[in-house]
């Protein structure tokens, strides 16, 4: 499955972020922090062409504290300095331009040794849509400047954003890439939101859903709808994964003529709780393939 997806105002922003790299001391790579790698745009090295960088995982009150610190690690190894926020709460947003200034020492001791005083840092705020750029915005602006959304492509032109006197952001539309070439990519973005739902079926994205929870959140799918069913043995099974999705269904009502279960409409509350938390604080993918599943 290849999904193609690249709105025009997509083109324009990655034309307009490269033409601003001249005027940026780093960017911040904002990535969602349940699905990190996923929600990386892999164009993005191409087009940022070098520039310091703060990784920052957003939303992390929503994913699972434990691979988080995880995932951190994994970043650091890579040569980044990464911080997780939340910025629906605020946590841990005031560490982002003491972060910022911390991997441009070089560059201001070099302003200082000139006798210049250093200037406020210059940010550029990239991430592919509704991963929350603007509600970020918002909270380091400390009031409404950027517009928010719960739909992808809020964000739809640039503007200049003061943050005290310490950093100026640049904001920018999300950017995603021409297609993806990899089918967990697209259906855990779309698991979380960053791709309208017009693009894949609702209830192909909440049969995903189901898979990627039985084996590492079982107990938290049985807890929320009170499944009375044993994990199952094969959560590969697609069969496995419907007889989920339907008691789920059941138990929420979920039932059209004849007693059947009215999928679609299960699928719906399934990615609504997923999206709202209700499901628990949840990661979709972790660093590395051989690392532990989480016990319950």
């Amino acid at each position: 499955m290849t999904i193609q997806w690249f709105p025009g105002h997509m083109t324009r922003a990655r034309r307009q972020i490269q033409d601003k790299l001249k005027l940026i001391d780093i960017v911040i790579e904002l990535l969602d922090a349940r699905v990190p790698l996923s929600s990386r745009n892999p164009m993005i090295d191409e087009v940022l062409q070098g520039k310091p960088r703060l990784i920052v995982l957003n939303k992390s009150d929503l994913a699972d504290a434990s691979a988080t610190e995880q995932w951190k690690a994994y970043f650091q190894h890579e040569g980044h300095v990464c911080l997780a926020v939340d910025s629906s709460t605020g946590s841990h947003i005031d560490e982002i331009p003491q972060k910022a200034k911390e991997i441009l020492q070089v560059m201001i001791a070099k302003q200082q040794a000139k006798g210049m005083n250093p200037r406020a840092v210059r940010g550029l705020i990239v991430g592919i849509p509704n991963v929350g750029k603007s509600t970020l915005i918002n909270r380091l602006a400390g009031r409404n400047i950027a517009a928010t959304g719960d739909k992808p492509g809020v964000t739809k032109g640039q503007q200049w954003i003061k943050v005290g006197s310490e950093m100026e952001l640049l904001d920018t539309p999300g950017i995603l890439w021409p297609k993806f070439e990899d089918q967990q990519v697209g259906y855990r973005l779309a698991m979380t939101g960053a791709i309208k739902e017009q693009v894949l079926h609702i209830d192909d994205i909440a049969f995903y859903t189901i898979r990627e929870l039985l084996d590492r959140y079982w107990a938290v799918l049985k807890e929320r709808y009170g499944l009375d069913m044993d994990k199952p043995d094969d959560p590969e099974n697609n069969e496995v994964i419907v007889s989920v999705m339907e008691e789920i269904g059941r138990k929420r009502g979920c039932l059209v003529s004849g007693g059947h279960v009215d999928l679609e409409k299960a699928s719906g509350i399934i990615l609504r709780d997923l999206r709202a938390g209700k499901l628990g604080r949840i990661t979709l993918e972790m660093p590395y393939d051989d690392m532990p599943v989480r016990e319950q």
